[in-house]
């Protein structure tokens, strides 16, 4: 039986593998033309990513960049600090956030609002979290130019430094990576088949505007995913790549702080769909913790003297591969992989807290505001 098991995790390694190579990678590349490109970034109490922004993307060597920053009635020092950083960069537009409209969320009306803004041919949606490689806009642009693409998004890599940080940021990419058929995500217009992450999604302008924008999905608090669906439903092509070399996101501060965004994304990613819940829970309790158990079982036996299997380790084994084989495409530090069980089951205790919020009509709270 342990036989038979191992040979499952060791088709979902191969399985792994093989989709990677569905998925292209940004890297340095000659622009075939030069659009102008505008960077817009919604803020919402954000004081302590003010200052290394601004730096950052002054830093670009893009030769048309403007930059678009909303702030959206932060509490903190926000406001002044961007205006103390910008100076008299005359790229910059500081804009001030109104009251939020019923019926939408918040960061996607602030992304909403910075696009009526905008009137480059390119539009780039950042996070304030986020921090680019110098060439990283030129790369992007280069790539959807030659790919032919309407939007380029990517899962960043991201640095991680608490204890729950290392165990949920990654799965982002393990999800992609595995659960993703990425030849349909990036090959075909087929929406279930779609991802993308919010903290970088590069667009052209004309195809954003007849795809609707922000405010064809104004209520939605996974925007990014939908986002991506919208594009695809209107005809465009829509690029999933690895941007891990050129785009950085330290999206948290506490372990606190990443369970609680995890919290509000998770179940209406999942389409609030009990069964696609329930079944992943069970998925992965039976085939990323069960193998932890059986490790620690064999460990046990192995020091009290007692016959045990040695396909008590494979299991293990094969999924801590599986899973450093992501951390490597994902620049994430390989020795989080020997972790994964417990990322099997923070993120089974996290979907299950997710569906238990939004069936009870807690509200998820993010920035100050309720989502329900």
């Amino acid at each position: 039986m342990l036989v038979i098991y191992s040979g499952i995790l060791l088709i979902f390694l191969l399985f792994t593998i093989l989709n990677s190579f569905f998925m292209p990678k940004l890297k340095p590349s000659a622009l075939k033309e030069i659009p102008s490109v505008s960077i817009m970034i919604p803020l919402r109490n954000e004081e302590r990513n003010a200052e290394e922004l601004v730096h950052m993307l002054k830093k670009l060597v893009y030769p048309d960049l403007s930059f678009y920053l909303l702030d959206d009635q932060s509490e903190d020092a926000t406001r002044s600090l961007l205006e103390h950083h910008i100076g008299k960069d005359v790229r910059f537009t500081l804009l001030s956030g109104k009251k939020l409209p019923e019926g939408w969320a918040g960061k996607v009306h602030a992304c909403h609002t910075l696009s009526l803004n905008a009137q480059q041919e390119f539009l780039l949606f950042l996070d304030a979290d986020v921090r680019l490689h110098p060439e990283a806009v030129d790369n992007a642009v280069a790539m959807l130019q030659e790919k032919g693409g309407a939007l380029l998004t990517g899962f960043p890599r991201f640095p991680v430094k608490y204890l729950m940080e290392k165990w949920l940021v990654p799965m982002q990419h393990f999800l992609v990576y595995f659960h993703l058929p990425l030849f349909l995500a990036n090959y075909t217009f087929f929406p279930p088949a779609t991802a993308a992450h919010g903290a970088f999604m590069l667009f052209r302008r004309e195809d954003y505007l007849e795809a609707g924008g922000h405010e064809s999905i104004k209520a939605s608090i996974v925007d990014d995913v939908h986002l991506a669906k919208r594009m695809k439903d209107t005809g465009k092509k829509v690029l999933l790549a690895n941007v891990t070399d050129f785009v950085t996101c330290y999206m948290y501060t506490s372990s606190k702080e990443a369970w609680n965004g995890f919290k509000k994304n998770i179940f209406p990613g999942f389409g609030r769909s009990l069964p696609v819940t329930f079944a992943l829970c069970l998925f992965y309790a039976c085939f990323y913790v069960l193998p932890g158990v059986l490790f620690i079982y064999g460990i046990v036996h192995f020091f009290a003297g007692q016959s045990f299997s040695l396909f008590m380790f494979f299991p293990y084994l094969i999924i801590v591969l599986q899973k450093m084989y992501i951390d490597k495409c994902s620049n994430q530090s390989l020795l989080l992989s020997f972790s994964m069980p417990f990322s099997g089951a923070a993120f089974i205790v996290l979907m299950l807290v997710s569906m238990y919020t939004a069936l009870r009509n807690k509200g998820y709270e993010w920035k100050g505001r309720t989502y329900s």
